[in-house]
C-alpha cells in the first residue's frame, strides 16, 4: 500500500468527523501495489450515521479536504442506500483502514 501512516490517520479523521466515528474506509486501486507509480487515491467510505441530505456537497468538501492534506488527488465513493456493483468489488478488492 504506497500510504504513510500519516496519510492514513488524515483520511481517517477527516472521514469520521463527516460521516461517524465507526465509518468503515476501504482504499482501493492502483494505490494498493507497491511496484505501481502515480495514481490517485481511491477511497470508498460506508457511513456509520446517516449521510446527510446532500450526499453530494458532503463528499466534494471532504474530496477537497483530503485533496488539500495529502497533497494528491481523491477519488471518493460514498455509499447511500443498498451498495452498488462497483461498490462491492472496491470493499472486497480493497484494504480497509
Amino acid at each position: 500500500m504506497r500510504l504513510t501512516a500519516v496519510d492514513i490517520e488524515l483520511i481517517r479523521t477527516c472521514v469520521r468527523e463527516r460521516f461517524g466515528a465507526d465509518a468503515g474506509i476501504w482504499l482501493f486501486g492502483s494505490r494498493l501495489d507497491d511496484q505501481a507509480r502515480g495514481g490517485d487515491i481511491d477511497l470508498y467510505v460506508e457511513p456509520s450515521v446517516p449521510p446527510p441530505e446532500n450526499l453530494f456537497l458532503a463528499r466534494d468538501a471532504l474530496r477537497r479536504e483530503l485533496q488539500r492534506g495529502l497533497n494528491q488527488p481523491v477519488d471518493l465513493v460514498v455509499r447511500r442506500g443498498e451498495p452498488t456493483a462497483f461498490m462491492r468489488q472496491a470493499r472486497e478488492e480493497g484494504q480497509r483502514l
